[in-house]
């Protein structure tokens, strides 16, 4: 049975990616703060494992990673958009939250999962969640832009330096999914075209399941309408 590791599980992106790998077979281990929640996610599937922890505690994260054991995939999906406003409104405290979560988190997540694929021998492969802001941001998102900028980065070293040992990394940039953090943008622009989030999750699975003699470098999975491409 192939197993994953998901951070950020109980909610959106996330708990829907969790939902499919259960039901197509896998052994899931749910990552994120609220226990409560991620109980609720697990609940009725024997295969699913709810791992309490915060992404950026590396200590809590190395012991839900023990707790899980063998892992063939991780989907590194754990963010926060942060405060939406020019640079000189951004508070540091701000700034620091939002880079601890979607850099040093996910930073945290990509070590301990490459060195458990790298001890076993079999390899592995590790999923980004990126965003169409790693490309292209939206006004007043310098904390999610820049963080997001980064994991392209990350995703890139990471996918070098797992040759040798037949870890492969990927990144999905996905627009518009309705998660939480769509939700809360809607209200300031409610005219906001969005995708349903099983799409996103869908395109999860199909990285995640191809043999690790082939790898998706970067995906981009967006709701058809949302002003992408092209220019104003």
């Amino acid at each position: 049975m192939k197993s994953i590791m998901i951070t950020g599980a109980s909610s959106g992106i996330g708990r829907a990616t969790a939902e499919l790998f259960v039901t197509n077979g896998w052994r899931v281990g749910l990552i994120a703060r609220r226990a409560e929640l991620l109980a609720q996610v697990a609940q009725g599937h024997e295969n699913a494992i709810a791992l309490p922890a915060d992404v950026t505690d590396a200590g809590a994260m190395a012991d839900a990673f023990a707790a899980f054991g063998e892992v063939d995939v991780l989907f590194n999906n754990a963010g926060m958009f942060g405060p939406s406003a020019p640079i000189d409104e951004i508070a540091l405290e701000d700034w620091a939250q939002v880079l601890n979560v979607n850099l040093n988190g996910m930073f945290i997540a990509a070590r301990l999962a490459f060195g458990a694929m790298r001890k076993s021998g079999r390899g592995g492969r590790i999923i980004n969640n990126g965003s169409i802001s790693a490309h292209t941001p939206r006004e007043g998102s310098v904390c999610y832009t820049t963080t997001k900028h980064a994991i392209t980065g990350l995703t890139k070293s990471l996918a070098l330096d797992g040759r040798p040992f037949d870890i492969t990394a990927g990144q999905i940039d996905i627009g518009n999914a309705e998660s939480a953090i769509v939700t809360d943008l809607k209200t300031t622009n409610p005219g906001m075209h969005t995708m349903d989030v099983g799409h996103a999750a869908q395109s999860v699975l199909h990285m995640a399941q191809l043999p690790l003699s082939a790898n998706v470098p970067f995906m981009t999975v967006m709701a058809t309408k949302m002003p992408y491409l092209g220019r104003g």
